[in-house]
């Protein structure tokens, strides 16, 4: 019998994006905090030793798929951004783009922001978050002069549309107002009475 080889080096270059993807699956059966490296090698079917060659132990996997979670946030919200020139209706978009990045990607939602990795051990995660506040703060900057005002207005905009994302997630929200559009037409509009609470005075 003849055993065909894998060319040389491609289990090796599969092998991240296997153990990222069987972390993910895991990750959506157990929430962040529901499985071992060791579980992820079996999904994955590889050695118990073999994700030493790109990740130290669970955290470092977990880090690498934040990462990727911040990134597909990123995309999402410049894309929201870029839908309107008005800073109001343009957090409006980011709003609804946070409830629908959470409903799409429940799991990279949850390792982002669920996983309570260290930022000092993983400092891109850090720097990944830092990247989406210089997105926004332009944005909340058009609609409040002060810059504590205009980071205030990010933070309760993002609390709001956070905290709907946990509540459907949860299936804390009654049927009605349980639908992805329903939550996302919530998100925007919090964030728009939010921006109302904050924005400069206009001349007479």
């Amino acid at each position: 019998m003849t055993v065909k080889r894998r060319p040389t080096g491609t289990h090796h270059g599969d092998l991240r994006n296997a153990l990222e993807q069987a972390a993910l699956a895991l990750v959506r059966e157990r929430g962040p905090h529901g499985f071992t490296l060791a579980e992820a090698c079996r999904r994955a079917g590889v050695s118990v030793s073999a994700p030493y060659k790109h990740f130290a132990d669970r955290d470092a996997l977990l880090a690498s798929l934040a990462l990727k979670g911040y990134q597909e946030q990123r995309r999402r919200y410049r894309a929201a951004l870029s839908s309107s020139t008005d800073p109001v209706e343009q957090l409006a978009a980011f709003a609804t783009a946070y409830v629908r990045f959470a409903a799409e990607e429940s799991a990279l939602f949850d390792i982002t922001f669920l996983a309570g990795l260290d930022t000092e051990r993983h400092p891109e995660l850090a720097a990944a978050g830092t990247a989406l506040h210089d997105d926004l703060m332009p944005v909340t900057r058009l609609v409040a002069d002060d810059p504590d005002d205009a980071f205030d207005l990010l933070v309760q905009i993002a609390a709001a549309a956070h905290g709907l994302a946990l509540f459907q997630q949860r299936g804390m929200l009654p049927a009605p107002w349980s639908t992805p559009r329903s939550v996302a037409d919530q998100a925007a509009r919090a964030a728009r009475a939010l921006a109302g609470r904050h924005a400069r005075p206009r001349p007479a």
